[in-house]
């Protein structure tokens, strides 16, 4: 399990483009990335530096993105092309996972959980953010996916600022924290998992559609899955992937960070 490091200079694009691998270095290895705070500073679209880099990393191993996000999300930070740009693009855990552009399997949480249960869910989510003292309030409080419930408190219309100051406000007060107990308690027969991720909200899902999930259409085609992320604390939702005895974890503190980590972990040492 990879370590968190302090941050240094971002390595030049040249140290990965030195030296094009044989094609069978490419299969031996995968690097896996986590999207906001890893790739991109959260919600905002990939910078130039990054896409090049991982342009030429795609050169020497194997890459892929898991995300929590849905596809349209993904794509607005990685370019409309993300699902064809990588090797493996897995969207909401990979409940949506694409190879090469080609849908590989799409799981419904509509489907596993009900319909009722689901109406259930989210009246008392609805019911909870309606009581709930905090700041400020906007809209788009419960967003439904193709495999998971996306719950923000604050609402997901809001601002970017608004955003930003919410995040530091739930470092203090604990509103998301605090709600995630209150559900896990109040749906415990549902068996479902949730994890605090980005700066404003939290996912609902079954419990084993975490990031692992992902894990399944990779996992016999690789000596090494490398995955990189900066929420690998216990409750983040990067943290399951990070401790998997089937990936190398390595926690990240901004996308500078990364690009030092994948010089160091892998390229380095093809």
């Amino acid at each position: 399990v990879g370590e968190r490091r302090p941050a240094c200079g971002t390595p030049a694009l040249s140290t990965i483009a030195m030296t094009k691998p044989q094609p069978q270095d490419k299969r031996k290895v995968l690097a896996l990335f986590d999207v906001d705070g890893t790739l991109t500073v959260p919600r905002k679209r990939a910078d130039d530096e990054m896409i090049a880099f991982m342009a030429a990393l795609r050169e020497k191993v194997a890459v892929g993105i898991v995300g929590g996000s849905d596809l349209a999300k993904i794509k607005e930070q990685l370019g409309e092309a993300a699902d064809t740009e990588y090797d493996y693009l897995f969207s909401e855990n990979g409940l949506m996972a694409f190879k090469n552009g080609e849908l590989l399997k799409a799981t419904s949480f509509k489907e596993h959980l009900g319909e009722a249960k689901i109406k259930e869910l989210v009246n008392f989510i609805l019911v909870y953010i309606a009581n709930l003292d905090i700041p400020i309030k906007r809209g788009t409080f419960v967003e439904f996916r193709n495999g998971m419930l996306n719950v923000s408190p604050i609402g997901r219309n809001c601002s970017q600022e608004e955003r930003d100051d919410f995040e530091k406000f739930d470092k203090v007060a604990g509103v998301r924290e605090r709600m995630v107990k209150v559900l896990q308690v109040q749906f415990r027969e549902f068996d479902l998992t949730y994890s605090v991720g980005g700066q404003i909200s939290f996912d609902v899902f079954p419990r084993g559609w975490d990031k692992t999930y992902c894990l399944q259409f990779v996992e016999n085609d690789f000596e090494e899955i490398h995955f990189f992320g900066d929420k690998t604390y216990s409750g983040g939702n990067d943290h399951e992937i990070f401790v998997s005895p089937k990936t190398i974890g390595h926690t990240v503190t901004s996308p500078a960070d990364t690009r030092r980590l994948v010089v160091e972990h892998i390229i380095d040492k093809l």
